[in-house]
C-alpha cells in the first residue's frame, strides 16, 4: 500500500494511492468506521496511522481494497500536482547515515585526496524537520550562503512501532515503511564548518522526501532495490541498496541504543557513488536544474532547483 499526503485547500491530508493512480481520502472513506481505527483514519494524517498502525492497518487495507473495487468513488480524486513529504513536519529531526557505500567513500577520498576509510561502526548525523519538502518541491539555493549545492538519492525507512536497545533480529518489527530521501548538501558549507554534517546539510529545502511510503509488507527485500538518481535526464547515480556497509537491522539497533526510536522517525540509509562533488571536473546543482531520484519498488521523487 502506498500512502501519501496531499496538499488541498483544507491543508494536508492523508491519502491512499489506488491502482489506477487516484488517491483515496482516507478521512473521508472512513467516514463510517466504528472504533479505534475509524477514529485514527478520520484523523487525516500519515503521522496518525503510523502512531497506531496496529488498529489502523487493517481496517485501512479493507478500505483501499473496497476503493480498488469500485467502492468509495465520492472519496476519490486526481493527486498530480499536489504532494507534500509523507510526513510533512517531522516530530523530530530526520536520522541520516553518512559513509554507508563503499564506492561512495572511495569517490569522496579520490575528491579529497585524503583517507576516508570504513568506520567500525554506523556515522549519523540529523537534518532538522524545516529542511523537509515534497515531491516537486523546490531544491533552494542561497549563493550568499553556497555555491556547492550536491545531491545523494538514498531509501529512507519510516519507524513504526517504538523502542529502545531494539535487538537486530527484531529490527524489521518496528519498520512501518520505505520512501526515497534526497539528502541535499552544502559541500563548501560542510568543509568550512570543520567537515561536520549538520550545518551543510541542514539548509531549507535540503531534505525533499516522497512521494510518498510504501509500506513495509510490499517490499519482501529492502536490501535487494536498485537506487538511481539523474540530474536533467543524465544519469549521475546507478547503485543496489545490497551495497550498504551497514544493513537496515545494523543500522535500527545501532541507532536504538540508548536513544528511542518513536512511530513517524525517518531514517535515510545513506547513498551510492555519483555524487558530484566527486566528478571531474565536480558538477554542482544550479537554478533550474530538475532532480530525480528513483527508487523503481517505490516511485520517482523529483524537485527542481530554484534560487531561493
Amino acid at each position: 500500500m502506498r500512502l501519501a499526503t496531499v496538499s488541498t485547500a483544507d491543508g494536508p491530508l492523508a491519502v491512499a494511492l489506488l491502482n489506477n493512480e487516484a488517491a483515496l481520502n482516507i478521512a473521508k472513506a472512513a467516514k463510517d468506521l466504528p472504533g479505534v481505527a475509524g477514529e485514527i483514519l478520520r484523523a487525516g494524517t500519515i503521522q496518525a496511522i503510523v502512531d497506531r498502525s496496529a488498529e489502523a492497518l487493517t481496517a485501512l487495507l479493507e478500505i483501499t481494497k473496497e476503493a480498488n473495487s469500485g467502492g468509495h468513488a465520492n472519496a476519490t480524486f486526481d493527486p498530480r500536482g499536489s504532494f507534500l513529504a509523507p510526513i510533512p513536519h517531522p516530530r523530530k529531526n530526520v536520522f541520516c547515515v553518512g559513509r554507508n557505500y563503499a564506492e561512495h567513500i572511495a569517490e569522496g577520498e579520490r575528491a579529497q585526496n585524503t583517507k576516508i576509510g570504513i568506520t567500525d561502526h554506523p556515522v549519523y548525523f540529523t537534518k532538522p524537520a524545516t529542511a523537509v519538502v515534497g515531491h516537486e518541491g523546490d531544491v533552494l539555493l542561497f549563493p550568499s550562503v553556497s555555491e556547492a549545492i550536491d545531491y545523494e538519492v538514498e531509501l529512507a525507512v519510516v519507524i513504526g512501532k517504538a523502542g529502545r536497545n531494539i535487538p537486530k533480529e527484531s529490527a524489521y518489527d518496528h519498520v512501518f515503511g520505505y520512501t526515497i530521501l534526497n539528502d541535499i548538501t552544502a559541500r563548501d558549507v560542510q568543509r568550512r564548518h570543520g567537515g561536520q554534517y549538520f550545518k551543510g546539510k541542514g539548509l531549507d529545502g535540503s531534505c525533499p522526501i516522497g512521494p510518498w511510503i510504501v509500506t513495509a509488507d510490499e517490499i519482501e527485500d529492502p536490501h535487494n532495490i536498485a537506487i538511481r538518481l539523474t540530474v536533467n535526464g543524465d544519469m549521475r547515480q546507478d547503485g543496489q541498496t545490497r551495497d550498504m556497509i551497514f544493513d537496515i537491522p545494523t543500522l535500527i539497533a545501532s541507532l536504538s541504543e540508548g536513544l528511542t526510536l518513536e512511530p513517524g522517525d525517518i531514517l535515510a540509509t545513506g547513498t551510492p557513488s555519483g555524487v558530484g562533488y566527486a566528478m571531474d571536473p565536480p558538477q554542482f546543482l544550479k537554478a533550474g536544474d530538475t532532480v530525480v531520484c528513483d527508487i523503481p519498488k517505490i516511485g520517482q521523487l523529483k524537485n527542481t532547483v530554484r534560487l531561493a
